[in-house]
């Protein structure tokens, strides 16, 4: 892996998530505190679509917003040079569109850009691709949180 790039040890370090809620696999492209992309290979063993659904496995919206935000968190995170030790939560999640159905098998592309900073709260938008599809995006706003105080 290169400095533009992070692999899932990386992640791990990076991000508090863990499987079954990990939805970034590797990181690609990084511009320190401004994009990258991510990526993950969805599998037919993932949990959600025990139920969603069970006679046509489609991935859940909220969770392809999941995996942006977790895209985003991780390339803040590597920026500064924090670990798990902070935590990256939702503020806000905005314009949301869902085009085409995500399956198994598909490998996600994930593209996300920093739009705002003020301090600790960064505002990213994000889109993600299978092949050259776009599937789905959103505008959505984070803030890093050390664990000093209490959040809301």
């Amino acid at each position: 892996m290169t400095e533009s790039e992070i692999d899932i040890d990386a992640i791990l370090k990076l991000l508090p998530h863990r499987a079954p809620f990990l939805f970034v696999e590797w990181i690609t492209d990084i511009v320190s505190f401004e994009s990258g992309t991510g990526w993950k290979a969805v599998s037919y063993n993932e949990p959600h679509f025990q139920g969603h659904f069970p006679d046509y496995a489609v991935m859940p919206g909220v969770l392809l917003i999941e995996a942006m935000a977790q895209t985003s968190g991780a390339i803040v995170q590597h920026s500064l040079g924090q670990g798990a030790g902070s935590k990256v939560f939702f503020m806000t999640i905005g314009k949301a569109r869902f085009r085409k159905t995500v399956r198994p098998g598909d490998l996600l592309r994930m593209p996300v850009k920093a739009v705002r900073r003020r301090g600790p709260v960064f505002k990213f938008e994000g889109q993600v691709f299978v092949g050259d599809d776009l599937c789905a995006e959103a505008e959505y706003s984070a803030m890093i949180h050390d664990g000093s105080e209490k959040t809301a």
